[in-house]
């Protein structure tokens, strides 16, 4: 399934660390493999129609939607700041 960035994504991915970056790497290509692969433990998010949250590690989440065949990722960030702004 095709991956696109918003520019939000863009800025906050520049915004993390090298070690990071290599974890939301790592979590691209899950994602991109699949979507529901287990180690990104990806749900829906409560109270947000049609975005979903994804585990990057213990601190990091990535949040996206699915636009037809496409998966846009919308936010990287710390747990907290990501779901209050998914």
């Amino acid at each position: 399934m095709p991956i696109q960035f918003t520019e939000r994504f863009a800025r906050q991915y520049e915004r993390l660390t090298k070690t990071t970056h290599g974890k939301v790497d790592k979590a691209l290509r899950l994602l991109d493999a699949d979507f529901r692969h287990p180690g990104l433990r990806s749900h829906p998010m409560e109270g947000m129609e049609g975005i979903f949250e994804a585990y990057v590690d213990a601190k990091y989440r990535m949040t996206f939607e699915r636009r037809g065949n496409v998966l846009l990722l919308r936010n990287v960030d710390n747990h907290d700041e990501c779901l209050r702004n998914p």
